[in-house]
């Protein structure tokens, strides 16, 4: 059986993410407390339950299981791997200021939001509580940049697409002006490349762009970045699927995301795309905004 527990800041897509995985096939169940969990797991074993969907089970799990239960999140997942149960975290996770402005536009009332606390406070202390659980995700993403449809995508990119062993690769540009971002296995800072934002008939164009990347290869430097990254990634990302992880995110940050690290991840996903037992997905995080 295949359990993916679903967690993470309230306001963050829980919600979304549970009818993404549904849609993908997955049998969910939201707020569930955790210590129903194995019993939950044995009525689905046992065909209690008019679904297929046995080697897939999603559970949505947060604050309203209480802190001591959070406390033992990970003796939990202990005892379920003694039990034959193939477990994986996905933890949904967004900046604080971004979270305020969700609940204040949906008038929604935090969970922890009760007896005066204020909504600030409330968020602060979600953070704190799951941190147990945040600490076991096998995967992490930062939905502060994500709509609903792009957080939908993202999860059948790298959940619904993966095979069973394989590694979910995503290679993401970002620009460091706008905050690097939350969910990164490792980060790579290209700012030290030729920028084409200075070249005026290259500025409004993009790292996908055949005049960027022509003005881009014409320098040794850059060459000389790729291959100093796809060395270390192919040194230590076979490392990583004999350690069983399922989900590596590899960040590339120039200024402004628009160019250089637009640039080179496509490069390295177009390199990485027929390796074997590997899944390879893209994000260009600023380009979204345009």
């Amino acid at each position: 059986m295949h359990l993916l527990i679903v967690s993470g800041l309230s306001g963050s897509g829980k919600t979304v993410a549970l009818h993404t995985l549904e849609d993908a096939g997955y049998f969910c169940v939201d707020n569930l407390p955790l210590p129903l969990l194995p019993d939950l797991i044995d009525q689905v074993r046992q065909g209690h339950y008019d679904t297929e969907s046995d080697r897939h089970l999603a559970v949505g799990v947060d604050v309203r299981s209480g802190l001591e239960a959070l406390e033992g999140f990970s003796g939990l997942l202990t005892q379920l791997r003694a039990d034959g149960v193939q477990v994986e975290v996905l933890f949904l996770q967004a900046a604080s200021e971004v979270l305020l402005r969700r609940y204040h536009l949906t008038r929604r009332r935090h969970p922890l939001a009760r007896d005066g606390v204020p909504l600030v406070e409330a968020i602060d202390r979600e953070s704190e509580w799951l941190g147990h659980v945040a600490a076991e995700a096998d995967l992490t993403v930062d939905t502060s940049r994500l709509s609903m449809h792009d957080l939908a995508r993202t999860l059948r990119d790298r959940i619904g697409e993966r095979g069973e062993h394989e590694l979910s690769l995503q290679f993401q540009s970002f620009g460091f002006k706008h905050g690097a971002p939350l969910d990164s296995d490792f980060v790579f800072d290209v700012r030290c490349l030729p920028n084409p934002h200075y070249e005026s008939n290259l500025a409004a164009l993009t790292g996908r762009d055949q005049p960027v990347c022509e003005f881009l290869e014409r320098h040794a430097e850059v060459a000389a970045m790729f291959d100093s990254i796809q060395g270390f990634l192919s040194q230590w990302l076979p490392r990583l699927l004999d350690d069983h992880r399922s989900y590596v995110t590899v960040s590339i940050g120039c200024t402004g995301g628009q160019h250089r690290s637009v640039y080179l991840v496509e490069r390295l996903a177009a390199a990485w795309q027929d390796r074997e037992h590997v899944t390879v997905s893209t994000r260009h995080r600023e380009l979204g905004k345009q």
